[in-house]
This record gives C-alpha cells, sequence and structure tokens, in this order.
C-alpha cells in the first residue's frame, strides 16, 4: 500500500461557525476515528485533494503535532456546487490488525472475445476486501487475455495474496457479451427452412386425393 503523508493541525474549537472559518483559509475539517480517541484536526486543501481525487487506495501517514498516525479515508463530503471536499472522516490503522477496505478494480489485457466482435461488459468497478493494511495494494488487477465471448469473470475465480475478498461468490465482475447484433442474427432461422410437415386444412396443395372406390357390379334382373 502506498503511503502519502500529511500534515495536520489540531482543533478544539468545533461546531459550524469555525469549520467555516478553516475552509475560507483552505483548510478542510477532518476526524481520526478507531484509535484511542477520537482526534479533530484539519488539512491543508491542495494536498489532501492528493488523496481524494483518485482512484487508487493510498494509506495516509498523518503528523499530528509530531506524532505520526496511519489512516484511511473512511468518507468524503463534498460542496454539493463547487465539488470541493469539506469534510473527510479518516479511520485508523493498525499494522498488525486487519481492517477492510473497497479497492478499484483495473482490468488488464484485451479479451480474446473483443477481438472476435463480443462487448466487455465490466459489473464491478470496486471490490471489499479484508486484510492487514500492508497486504493491501493501490487497485485490484484482474487479467482478462483469455475472456471469451459468453465467458465470464465471478468473485470466486480471484484470489490476491493476504486478502480475503468480501463480496458474494457467484458475482459477475466481467464479462463478454455476443453484440446486439449477433444476438439477433443467432436467434432468425435461416432463410429456406423447410415448411412444416404438416399441411394445412383445406391447402389445395394437399395431398392427391383418395382413389376412386371401385364400381359395384351391375345387378343382375
Amino acid at each position: 500500500m502506498n503511503k502519502i503523508a500529511l500534515t495536520g493541525t489540531t482543533r478544539t474549537n468545533l461546531g459550524t461557525k469555525y469549520a467555516a472559518q478553516l475552509r475560507r483559509t483552505k483548510q478542510v475539517p477532518c476526524v481520526l476515528y478507531g484509535g484511542e480517541s477520537t482526534v479533530h484536526f484539519s488539512l491543508d486543501e491542495v494536498a489532501l485533494n492528493k488523496v481524494v481525487f483518485t482512484g487508487e487506495m493510498n494509506g495516509v501517514e498523518i503528523d499530528l503535532d509530531g506524532k505520526k498516525l496511519l489512516a484511511l479515508v473512511q468518507e468524503k463530503q463534498f460542496h454539493p456546487v463547487t465539488d470541493r471536499v469539506i469534510h473527510v472522516d479518516f479511520v485508523e490503522l493498525n499494522e498488525n490488525k486487519e481492517t477492510s477496505a473497497s479497492l478499484s478494480i483495473r482490468l488488464k489485457g484485451q479479451p480474446i472475445g473483443v477481438r472476435k466482435g463480443g462487448i466487455l461488459s465490466q459489473n464491478m468497478r470496486k471490490m471489499r476486501v479484508k486484510g492487514l493494511p500492508g497486504k493491501f495494494p493501490s487497485f485490484l488487477e484482474v487479467e482478462i487475455a483469455e475472456l471469451d465471448i459468453n465467458n465470464s469473470i465471478h468473485v470466486r475465480d480471484l484470489k490476491f495474496d493476504g486478502l480475503t475478498l468480501m463480496e458474494r461468490e457467484d458475482d459477475v465482475v466481467v464479462a463478454v457479451k455476443l453484440a446486439k447484433k449477433q444476438e439477433e442474427a443467432a436467434a432468425t432461422p435461416a432463410a429456406g427452412a423447410a415448411a412444416p410437415a404438416a399441411a394445412k386444412a383445406g391447402d389445395p396443395k394437399a395431398a392427391a386425393a383418395k382413389p376412386a372406390a371401385a364400381a359395384k357390379p351391375a345387378a343382375k334382373k
């Protein structure tokens, strides 16, 4: 797991008024949970954006008054108009204790099925995992080069060193499907297909009429 170092400033004045004052000075109110006690502090907005606006998971080494704590982003809040980050909750990590996190999924390779004209469908963009912090990669890489048409990769097919996958085993991560036009072509019967064997009632082309009954001999007088 990559680590990004940030320096925070502890804060004792809490509430909406003081949070607004911090934001006006380009500081973001933050809270750290999971340790011996809950810690309220602030971080520089520009530095924090490197952690918040990324698809990768990074550990954050927060320096608070000379004490360094390892944490993960737990929850982010954004301004509804400007999309600026306005609050972040962190959870403190213990290097020797398992924790859970949501990691992004990245696909590697071009599937065989796509080269044949199939369509790639990625059902899962993130996956919840559990493990020691030191075992967390920045993202989960899934090899898809051998994926053919009508084939899929399920959660049960994936294994990552030191991690336990927290999703349902039957969930589909990625699949290659037929293109819509190909599906329609496969469902349409071929031209010139044989007509039904049974002739419809009243069809003028029905089978020849039965032979006429033999005439009875004339009655003797």
